[in-house]
């Protein structure tokens, strides 16, 4: 079958930019990665992933990581599984 529908999108520059990055480390152009998300979509007739709101308390974890704050350092697995108790 012939490819003669079109997607036109509008998107901040730097997220096209970081996400054809990914792309291109996937060995993906934007055209395969959207006939990729279509055929997802098609074949789970809705989308591919869980879309949810995060919560109070993940947003706040968000920026705190983001910013550096609140961060535990592990040296290792052993560090982390005593640092968690485990």
């Amino acid at each position: 079958m012939t490819k003669t529908a079109t997607v036109r999108a509008r998107i901040k520059p730097d997220l096209k930019e970081k996400a054809e990055q990914v792309l291109r480390d996937l060995g993906l152009n934007p055209t395969q990665a959207i006939t990729l998300f279509y055929r997802q979509v098609e074949l789970h007739q809705g989308l591919p992933f869980e879309v949810v709101v995060p919560t109070k308390q993940t947003q706040q974890t968000f920026a705190d990581t983001d910013a550096g704050r609140n961060l535990i350092v592990c040296k290792n697995a052993d560090d982390m599984f005593k640092k968690l108790r485990i």
